[in-house]
């Protein structure tokens, strides 16, 4: 019964957390609203007994990613961004890392699964024993080794943008 409760909770977080995120008129407000979705999600994780998904999603992204969200936020004004010129005439190597990337994405997206074939050899029989972070990173690494580096390119890329839009003068 208790569970029940406390999903019902959690998820009432998350989505209203999301619905506030993408509907607030100031970003600091916005970005509370996604520090309580985000609680709302790892809550979520302790219910389904992902301590360590849990621990890391406190840690990581609601202790470190936010408050580097919250800092660019406070350090960027966001009134005069909004009246600077945004682009700044590197057309070619823009182009060349779109075509570089789509390149590697129609790579994998051609040759499928196979593209990230892994040697198992015993892994298989050793993965019954392993605790539940052995297991995450085991996962993370062999079948969804995509998707991982995808989401670390855009973490690379937010934080070159918040960089950049810090800066007073390129």
């Amino acid at each position: 019964m208790l569970d029940t409760v406390l999903f019902y909770i959690f998820a009432v977080m998350v989505l209203l957390g999301g619905i506030l995120t993408i509907t607030r008129r100031s970003a600091v407000h916005s970005a509370i609203s996604l520090i309580v979705s985000l609680l709302g999600v790892a809550g979520l994780y302790l219910l389904q007994q992902a301590e360590f998904l849990f621990a890391v999603q406190i840690v990581l992204y609601v202790g470190g990613i936010m408050l580097l969200f919250l800092f660019v936020i406070m350090l960027v004004n966001l009134d005069l961004a909004a009246k600077e010129r945004q682009f700044n005439r590197q057309w070619l190597v823009a182009l060349a890392a779109v075509a570089a990337m789509g390149a590697e994405i129609g790579y994998f997206l051609y040759r499928g699964k196979d593209a990230f074939h892994i040697a198992e050899g015993a892994a298989g029989a050793v993965a019954s024993a392993l605790g539940n972070t052995e297991q995450i990173g085991d996962s993370l690494f062999s079948e969804y080794l995509l998707p991982f580096e995808i989401a670390s390119l855009l973490l690379l890329v937010a934080v070159v943008g918040s960089v950049v839009m810090a800066k007073k003068r390129i």
